[in-house]
């Protein structure tokens, strides 16, 4: 087990530690040689399409274009067609009800394999929902909580219908941006309508041509968009490894640009909080001293920790004990803990006004509705205490517990459990691809609800699923998923990665 402790001459003040056990060498090979063999019958069926004995129901191209660059016969698209389709149905399940703690689910069945589906009529009631990244709770129907937010309603309706450099400047925007710069602790902040925008169309606002963006391995698509379409140079170190950043950030300053070896204008280092895959979180400590020795700028990504760690909620800075002013950019989403939509982006003043004038997201998109903005208000008091409860604290600090006692129970039945022991993120490796499709069926008929995630999310070999877990779900709930029949076969399948170590250990403690 890979544990990473408290390091780099007391950098840390709290214990610091994240499991990534590699799995035993047969089960990589049977792995390998599970998707071995379902690209082969993948090839051998589009032999049989291609000669008219198999009827294929996605895109194809038109005969009239056979001589032109083909749109769709590439190798994801052969994916598709042969290995996700055979699994489709444990994805874009219709949810019927608030995706709370539990939730409602409309039952479909498929007659083609998964190319079609139709709705049996039926519901299936109070499905266990490992899958929503519904940290806090705030995703909730009750009347009393909600009340604010049906009056915003009641007096502003439900759209905006223009940007906020127009006639999208509400009193509400306002307000919310005010008090996530309290919450942060921060100068100023500005919020968007889209989370994944919040990203993909303000980074390209901060640099460009000239400029170096240094990027961990496992940055979130949006990320990843906004590097490319900002036009600056993209370098990718490895996932949450200091040495692979130093040395890129040596190397910068050091050689500077290819062929003019000019100095970079600006370096940008690309993180995020919580990995969404990985449940593994940013060494922040470590970035921020690399961060000011080499003299670059830091862009956190909290979309999955602003919430959901640190003693009050406020993200990995409070975490770790940091000042806000360490890291240059501070971004979040309010899709996740706070039950709402959007983002927004933090720091100083110059930082934010300069966005107001210069992000395409500011600019040309719409504003966040009304109704959407006195949520995250709501929440956001909830969790600061300005509501005169301590509910939001509470919430915080169940969410740590069931985290905790979610993970410590999982490493006790012998399963390899990737990410850090305060991730509420938790992936479960199942590795073999047949188990991707059987482990979702066999939750759902014991009304569990969980997301399971395969190539190319993630790597090849590492299919998994991944739990979220929430302040919301009782103890019950999690021994329920825990005890599920599902689970108890999986550490007696020899074809499932298991902690070996760990499981002996809980046997002689038995």
């Amino acid at each position: 087990v890979c544990k990473n402790g408290i390091s780099n001459g007391g950098l840390y003040k709290r214990p610091f530690n994240e499991h990534f056990e590699q799995a035993p060498m047969y089960v990589a090979v049977l792995t390998y040689l599970g998707f071995g063999v379902g690209t082969i019958f993948g090839y051998v069926r589009d032999f049989l399409r291609a000669c008219g004995l198999e009827r294929c129901n996605l895109a194809a191209e038109r005969e009239e274009q056979k001589d032109f660059v083909p749109l769709y016969q590439d190798f994801e698209n052969f994916y598709t067609r042969n290995l996700y389709m055979r699994i489709r149905d444990n994805w874009n399940r219709p949810i019927c009800s608030v995706p709370g703690p539990q939730f409602d689910l409309m039952e479909r069945v498929t007659d083609d394999f998964n190319w079609t589906f139709r709705f049996t009529g039926r519901t299936i009631k109070d499905v266990i929902n490992m899958g929503s990244y519904n940290y806090l709770g705030f995703a909730e129907t009750e009347a009393n909580a909600l009340k604010t937010v049906a009056d915003v309603l009641q007096n502003y309706g439900t759209g905006v219908c223009s940007t906020r450099q127009e006639m999208g400047n509400l009193d509400k925007h306002v307000e919310l941006e005010n008090l996530v710069a309290q919450f942060l602790d921060v100068e100023a902040a500005m919020v968007f309508g889209m989370g994944f925008a919040t990203n993909s169309m303000n980074i390209p606002s901060l640099v460009g041509k000239g400029c170096l963006i240094l990027s961990d391995e496992l940055n979130h698509t949006s990320l990843v968009l906004g590097a490319r379409l900002s036009g600056a140079t993209i370098r990718i170190f490895k996932h949450n490894n200091m040495q692979s950043l130093e040395k890129l950030l040596r190397d910068a300053v050091a050689y500077g640009q290819p062929r003019s070896r000019r100095a970079w204008k600006k370096i940008l280092i690309l993180v995020e909080g919580i990995y969404s895959m990985e449940g593994s979180i940013v060494r922040l400590p470590e970035i921020v001293a690399l961060k000011k020795r080499y003299k670059a700028y830091l862009y956190l990504d909290e979309a999955h920790s602003i919430g959901a760690v640190g003693p009050t909620g406020r993200g990995v800075v409070e975490y770790f004990g940091m000042n806000p002013e360490d890291v240059d950019v501070l971004m979040g989403t309010f899709t996740k803990s706070f039950g709402a939509a959007g983002g927004y982006i933090a720091g100083k003043k110059e930082l934010v006004d300069f966005l107001r004038t210069h992000s395409h997201s500011a600019i040309y998109a719409t504003s966040m509705c009304p109704p959407v903005a006195e949520q995250i208000i709501r929440a956001m008091k909830c969790v600061m205490g300005l509501d005169g409860t301590t509910q939001g604290l509470q919430r915080v600090h169940q969410l740590g517990e069931n985290t905790r006692y979610f993970r410590r129970r999982l490493h006790e039945l012998g399963f390899i459990v990737y990410g850090n022991d305060d991730s509420p993120v938790v992936p479960l490796l199942l590795y073999m691809p047949g188990k991707i499709g059987a482990f979702a069926r066999h939750m759902l008929t014991k009304n569990i609800g969980v997301v399971v995630v395969g190539f190319p999310a993630t790597p090849i070999a590492e299919s998994r699923a991944r739990f979220c877990v929430s302040a919301a779900h009782t103890r019950e709930m999690l021994d329920t998923v825990r005890t599920a029949d599902v689970l108890v076969k999986l550490t007696s399948d020899t074809s499932v990665g298991l902690d070996v170590s760990a499981w002996i250990q809980t046997q002689m403690e038995d």
